[in-house]
């Protein structure tokens, strides 16, 4: 099982990333996915969680409104579109796949992780 996190750099304040994250070896489909960071010093968060169909999606307070989560269950691919960067939204962005069936995702059920992808805000 892979999931290989790709799209992270540097973005100026008020600027944009996509994230994205290509899964193999499992069924993708079958899983919730997730976008978890965790920045230095700081616990790791999940800060969005998307059901198997994409139908339902979830965010945390600190990036409702600027990001948006999304999946391609016909590319095995999940998505984090990030606008409205802040320098606090710097961290390590990782890919989860967790096979439970709630959101927001436990990482009691968390089956699979990415090796990350640095986002780094700033001017």
């Amino acid at each position: 099982v892979q999931l290989v996190e790709s799209g992270g750099g540097s973005a100026q304040p008020g600027g944009s990333l996509e994230l994205s994250c290509a899964v193999s070896g499992l069924a993708f489909s079958e899983y919730y996915m997730a976008w978890y960071r965790q920045a230095p010093g700081k616990d790791c968060e999940e800060v969005a969680g998307i059901s198997k169909d994409g139908a339902r999606t979830r965010y945390g307070d600190s990036v409702k409104g600027r990001f948006t989560i999304s999946r391609d269950n016909a590319k095995n691919t999940v998505y984090l579109q990030m606008s409205s960067l802040r320098p606090e939204d710097t961290a390590v962005y990782y890919c989860a796949a967790d096979r439970g069936n709630l959101l927001p995702t436990r990482r009691a059920t968390i089956d699979y992780w990415g090796r990350g992808a640095q986002v780094t805000v700033s001017s």
